[in-house]
């Protein structure tokens, strides 16, 4: 089938608008899922056994966490079979009211004190509506700003997404900060928590009135136009883009590696590991994560520029070089931390390349479904289970995490130079 292709066209108000709109709704999504992650102390404490061994409760918070990522693969491939089928925007508007619900639900249960074991399952069944939802509105997204711009500029809209994505961690960080520090710690335990889990329900709400405002993308409308409706996506996806999926899963196990290290796991690694201060480990995380929001914008221009191959394997590159001298400043030079940080926040800006390069390697009628499946799949995999992963290995190597994601950078320029073509060389339809 013949793709439909849209004029090269600079971006438009109604681009801007569309942009605008998707990134603040994934924005205050994104808030939803991550907010788990800072409260995760507190959510062990009232919601499994007292006389539990901390190790012990540790471990059963980032399983219910791990939850989350492990369900993201089965309702990403259903929401993304239906956006394929009937429409991004249904599916897109869909997936923020799964994760609006159920965190607003999270706010309002009660813990173990209150109705025992049940209070973990229903929080465990919660955290899998939560990872459904999520597995379908990031790839989603992606898929819908960037057939709503012109060829030319899929590179930035993807880094501009991929940034307000990003400025839902930071509204989460700040927002637990703020209440840890206006909130004594008996009252945080016990309401505090809550609090951040109904202002994100609030957000979720808040995001899918805004998306009213959307419309149904060019590139959709138009493939309705061209074809029957009979087919099956994942079952195009698997027979005849088996390589597209192969590689755009090693991209998401680059970009999981690299936020759940990097991002949510690092300020806990920092203090136990390398003796940084909680006030310094939190403030140089808050630089980062900064920093790679504009990393992420620079990426997408890049990508749009010089080309999303050659862009990535130079961020590749950059973002070794930076993990390198940030794990030596945190052995040998700690004067030079919060820089160092700072310069790895800005070459992580290379994650806002991948997506842009994962919509491209699948044709129009199977891109929801390849994107999700090989987003979800990455995530699931390499990245739920990576911080227990990290956690159970690091007292035998402290630089563990950086060679991890040395042997992640090594292994997708790999792949990039294996897979130099467009659509047709990924897919099995020569």
């Amino acid at each position: 089938m013949q793709q439909p292709t849209i004029s090269p066209r600079p971006l438009t108000r109604n681009d801007i608008k569309t942009l605008t709109l998707a990134a603040v709704g994934g924005a205050l999504e994104f808030y939803d899922f991550v907010v788990f992650a800072f409260f995760a102390l507190v959510i062990g404490e009232r919601f499994f056994p007292a006389d539990l061994p901390d190790w012990l409760r540790q471990l059963q918070t980032y399983a219910l966490f791990a939850a989350g990522y492990l369900a993201r693969p089965l309702g990403g491939v259903i929401l993304a079979h239906y956006g394929d089928k009937l429409g991004r925007k249904k599916t897109f508007t869909l997936s923020i009211l799964m994760m609006a619900l159920p965190t607003t639900v999270m706010g309002l249960q009660p813990d173990y004190a209150s109705i025992g074991v049940a209070a973990p399952i229903i929080m465990l069944l919660l955290r899998i509506l939560q990872g459904a939802a999520i597995g379908g509105e990031v790839p989603g997204a992606w898929v819908f700003v960037s057939e709503h711009v012109p060829h030319s500029r899929v590179g930035v809209a993807c880094g501009l997404l991929t940034s307000g994505l990003t400025l839902g961690i930071i509204l989460g960080s700040l927002i637990t900060q703020g209440l840890t520090y206006l909130l004594p710690v008996g009252v945080l335990a016990d309401i505090g928590w809550r609090i951040a889990f109904l202002i994100g329900g609030g957000f979720g709400l808040m995001g899918m009135f805004l998306r009213r405002w959307l419309h149904e993308t060019p590139v959709f409308l138009a493939m309705q136009q061209q074809r029957s409706q009979t087919f099956l996506p994942i079952k195009t996806l698997l027979l005849s883009y088996r390589p597209a999926l192969i590689f755009s899963t090693l991209l998401t196990w680059l970009l999981a590696a690299a936020i759940i290290v990097l991002i949510l796991m690092a300020p806990v690694l920092f203090q136990k590991w390398f003796g940084i201060s909680a006030a310094d480990s939190l403030q140089a995380n808050t630089l980062a994560t900064c920093m790679l929001m504009l990393g992420c914008i620079g990426g997408g221009m890049a990508a749009d520029k010089w080309g999303m191959r050659r862009s990535l394997l130079v961020g590749c590159v950059l973002l070794a070089a930076a993990v390198l001298w940030l794990f030596y400043c945190l052995n040998v030079a700690p004067s030079q931390f919060f820089f160092a940080y700072g310069m790895v926040g800005l070459m992580l800006g290379v994650l806002g390349i991948i997506p842009s390069l994962m919509v491209t390697v699948f044709p129009p009628q199977v891109r929801f479904t390849g994107l999700a499946t090989a987003y979800n799949l990455g995530y699931a995999v390499f990245g739920g289970l990576m911080p227990l992963f990290i956690t159970l290995l690091m007292p035998y190597n402290r630089q563990l995490p950086a060679l991890y994601l040395l042997a992640l950078c090594g292994a997708v320029i790999v792949g990039c130079l294996i897979f130099r073509g467009g659509q047709q060389d990924f897919s099995k339809k020569k």
